[in-house]
């Protein structure tokens, strides 16, 4: 799975909208567009670690990397 098909699938497990998470991290709604009709598209690591703080879980998850959500502290 690409890392944005995981975060798109995470924002809707949570019961957000593309339109929400927008406003909240500053991230432009039409972004979540390009990356659900082009999912190996690339996403910055500043997004990356606004869509992990909102949403309370690791980059490394986001990204594939972990099956594990929790934040390694």
């Amino acid at each position: 799975m690409e890392h944005t098909e995981i975060i798109l699938a995470e924002i809707e497990k949570r019961g957000d909208s593309w339109y929400r998470v927008a406003k909240a991290t500053g991230i432009s709604e039409s972004l979540f567009g390009k990356w659900k009709k082009k999912p190996s598209s690339k996403i910055s690591s500043g997004n990356l670690a606004l869509l992990a703080d909102y949403l309370g879980c690791s980059a490394d998850y986001l990204m594939g990397r972990t099956d594990n959500p929790e934040v390694n502290r």
